[in-house]
């Protein structure tokens, strides 16, 4: 068993990661204000002019920073977790589309104060007439589209693999309002302001190169990893085993997840992200797959020997960030893949509930009540709709106390459906467990 050192990834080093984004956007602002030349804001368009100046920095900067969130490099992740780095990519977003929007209102609007003319004819002769401007229109443009995309509601209706590469035009983002920020900023024009943005753009760009290419090429070939074999689990789910060379220098651990694509016909131009569902060992690693579309439905039909590209180990879903010496894990549905694979990584003592509909929706059965036996852990088998009487009274506060009385003094790994998972969670906090003590696999948020 590993060591459960306290994680490095709780909230002290969330808190520093936030106190440098907002040091850094202070500084990028405090840039601005000792860089433009003196002006009374003595009218409305003054104002209005500023505030289009200040709201464009922060885009611009908010956007670099959602490019780093982008990157994949590992570093960021091991720093505040893959769960916070979903959250402030979600988040960070609401906020760029607001102040590019914002930008551009009260710039056009304060220009067409300040000379006198209509709104529609100055936005107009700023757009056609202005350097750089229609590629920062197209910017705008598609970063609008990537909003719309990002609703819920419309996400639902599209393929992941669609919302995938249509998400990815955020780069294209950066490139296109590149040339305007540096041609309109004029506190980017020149002196410590330039270098200071450009160093920002080169910090982006060196981690963006690492994390989704030279990273991911050096671990391919230096692995090679292949299919070795495919195994049926239960009706719907299937187990990929890997082989490669060199499997221990990947430094995996249980609970982690890579992002595969399998070179076979098609398939190869897909990658997606899918937890390792057993720890990793000398010989292979395995990840086990709920097919639920025409993309893991293929992955059924892969032949060992197929070639595979990985991207990671990603994830911070581990037992090293245990704060207790007692555990309780609980799963559902596909969620058992990574919280089998932990099982083989907690102390003895630890608890398992594993919900499923029913009997033959239970995957891993033989290996997790081995490794109850072989690890001295307790596997709870609960099955039945979530109406039902059973399940009903497990997740209520009283049930899951009378099952588990120490579970205050535990931590809890929960992966599974949202609901299963946020019914979870109110429970155990109505129970006292404290937050830091809950980890919940990022695919679940």
């Amino acid at each position: 068993m590993r060591s459960l050192a306290p994680s490095r990834t709780g909230r002290g080093s969330r808190a520093v990661f936030a106190l440098v984004f907002w040091a850094l956007l202070g500084l990028s602002l405090a840039l601005w204000w000792f860089g433009t030349p003196a002006r009374s804001i003595g009218t409305a368009g003054d104002a209005l002019l500023a505030a289009g100046q200040i709201t464009g920095l922060a885009g611009g900067f908010v956007l670099l920073f959602q490019v780093l969130l982008m990157s994949r490099v590992s570093w960021l992740e091991r720093w505040i977790g893959a769960h916070s780095v979903l959250v402030w990519h979600r988040e960070l977003g609401g906020y760029l589309f607001f102040a590019v929007l914002t930008h551009i209102a009260t710039t056009i609007v304060a220009y067409s104060q300040l000379s006198q003319r209509p709104l529609l004819t100055q936005g107009w002769e700023m757009v056609t007439g202005w350097e750089d401007m229609l590629s920062a229109t197209a910017a705008t443009a598609v970063l609008v589209g990537i909003v719309v995309i990002s609703v819920r509601g419309v996400r639902r209706t599209m393929s992941y693999e669609t919302w995938y590469y249509l998400h990815l035009s955020a780069y294209l983002v950066v490139v296109l309002a590149y040339a305007h920020q540096f041609s309109s900023g004029q506190q980017l024009g020149a002196g410590f302001g330039r270098w200071y943005w450009i160093g920002l753009h080169a910090f982006v760009l060196g981690n963006l190169i690492w994390g989704r290419l030279i990273g991911p090429l050096v671990l391919n070939v230096r692995h090679r990893l292949r299919i070795l074999d495919v195994v049926e689990e239960a009706p719907g789910m299937v187990s990929l085993y890997i082989s490669g060379r060199r499997l221990p220098d990947l430094k995996a651990r249980a609970g982690q997840y890579f992002r595969w694509r399998f070179l076979s016909r098609g398939a190869w131009w897909q990658a997606h992200p899918f937890s390792l569902s057993a720890a990793p060992n000398h010989e292979w690693l395995r990840l086990t797959i709920k097919v639920v579309g025409d993309h893991t439905a293929a992955l059924q039909r892969l032949r060992p020997g197929t070639r595979v590209v990985a991207e990671g180990p990603s994830g911070v879903f581990t037992a090293d960030r245990s704060v207790k010496r007692s555990a309780l894990l609980i799963a559902g549905g596909s969620g058992i893949a990574p919280i089998r694979a932990l099982l083989e990584d907690l102390p003895s003592g630890t608890i398992l509930i594993y919900r499923a509909t029913t009997p033959a929706d239970i995957v891993f059965r033989r290996e997790l009540d081995w490794l109850a036996h072989e690890r001295r852990a307790y596997v709870w088998y609960v099955i039945g709709r979530r109406d039902d009487p059973g399940p009903r009274q497990l997740f209520s506060p009283h049930g899951m106390h009378k099952l588990i009385p120490d579970v205050a003094e535990r931590d809890v790994f929960l992966c599974g459906p949202p609901g299963l998972v946020a019914e979870s969670v109110r429970t155990l906090r109505r129970l006292r467990v404290r937050r830091r003590q809950i980890h919940v696999d990022p695919f679940e948020f």
